[in-house]
């Protein structure tokens, strides 16, 4: 595998591994990802095996074993942890719908939050649960102690991103999670904004979800979920299926009885042309590094930061370190017509995202991966430069 500054450095490489280089510059990763051909190769050779046979047959077992294993290195947690599931969306609603709550307790969430770690919550109001929803100082910025501040002895579980979708923020997952564990509350994780592109440390999290269709380069729906192991044992899905629970030779039996380990939360057959996919985005990541693609990021981030302080602009969440700040950048500025330059740039083949928060303000947001590299950038402030 070649190194990231390989990658960045030689254009043949770059479009031969990236295709989408060739048309344009894409700087919208924490939306949807552009696929590698090597991602898109492994698809396409699974399903042209398809068409000679089963397609359960042709479909290598170990390379399911091997993605869950990739996926618990990176996270730091064991195999049977990992289940292979589809978007973060439906791993968090079966963990908002799972856990049995009674009614008066209550789960502590970020109302400016995606709604994917929103609408499962809030849903529970119907169980009788009450949402708390935290109060911060700045968009996305969440600490441990505005946390902490929300917890009495009926918090049953607190709902967190571990990086905000547009201000950028990354929050301290453990410093969070340790003091959730001390006082026996669950704290489920959306990770969809940090897997693939930092470490996202699990050792405290009891769940956690994440989709590949954005920092992982893979295919949509095609997503990961960890129950830690000493709840799977009380913690049984609201799906029931023939792959999750126990029928031997296919025959169903008098008693429901679900597997042993994170599979019990995959009720049926696997998506295994997304799963093709998956797994060679994680071989990417172990080849390359995921330490090499947080730093190439952090160079990204800190230089669209400098660039655009240089116009008198302030992007979201401009003082935080390198810790605590993710792969994307958000800025708004009041005299700039905001959805005009976005559909100027994508006439120029420069793809960014327009997003507004609560208050209608509206942001562009840049998110460069590692194989984007200064020229890319610096196009697009050329681009920008024109508008102001």
């Amino acid at each position: 595998m070649d190194t990231i500054e390989d990658i960045q450095k030689d254009d043949n490489l770059r479009q031969s591994l990236f295709p989408v280089t060739r048309e344009g510059i894409y700087l919208g990763h924490a939306g949807v990802c552009p696929l590698p051909s090597r991602v898109v190769n492994s698809i396409n050779a699974y399903s042209q095996r398809c068409t000679l046979q089963d397609q359960e047959d042709c479909f290598d077992p170990e390379w399911i074993w091997a993605t869950r294993q990739m996926v618990a290195d990176l996270c730091g947690v064991s195999r049977d942890e990992i289940a292979l599931v589809g978007p973060t969306s439906s791993a968090l609603s079966m963990i908002a719908s799972g856990i049995s709550f009674q009614p008066g307790d209550n789960v502590i969430i970020y109302f400016e939050d995606y709604p994917s770690n929103v609408y499962p919550w809030m849903a529970l109001r119907e169980k009788g649960v009450e949402i708390r929803f935290l109060k911060v100082d700045q968009l996305g910025v969440i600490e441990p102690h505005h946390v902490e501040s929300l917890i009495d002895d009926r918090t049953r579980l607190v709902a967190l991103a571990s990086c905000h979708f547009l201000s950028g923020y990354r929050i301290d997952v453990n410093a969070i999670g340790k003091i959730l564990r001390e006082r026996n509350i669950l704290f489920s994780l959306d990770m969809i904004q940090t897997m693939g592109a930092f470490e996202t440390p699990l050792k405290w999290v009891d769940f956690a979800a994440a989709d590949s269709h954005k920092w992982l380069l893979g295919p949509c729906a095609a997503g990961v979920m960890y129950v830690r192991k000493e709840i799977q044992s009380s913690f049984n899905p609201p799906v029931h299926g023939w792959h999750n629970i126990k029928c031997p030779d296919f025959v169903a039996q008098e008693e429901l009885s679900f597997r042993n380990d994170a599979r019990k939360y995959e009720a049926g057959s696997p998506n295994f042309l997304g799963l093709a996919g998956l797994h060679t985005c994680f071989e990417m990541i172990k080849e390359l590094g995921l330490e090499n693609i947080s730093k190439a990021l952090s160079d990204h981030r800190s230089y669209i930061v400098a660039e655009l302080q240089k116009r008198e602009i302030s992007p979201l969440c401009s003082g935080s370190g390198a810790s605590k700040s993710g792969g994307m950048t958000s800025f708004t500025k009041t005299d700039l017509d905001l959805p005009m330059i976005h559909k100027r740039l994508a006439q120029d083949k420069i793809t960014v995202s327009l997003r507004r928060d609560r208050n209608q303000t509206q942001y562009l947001r840049l998110s460069p991966h590692y194989y984007n590299n200064r020229r890319d950038l610096d196009v697009f402030f050329s681009k920008l430069d024109e508008f102001l």
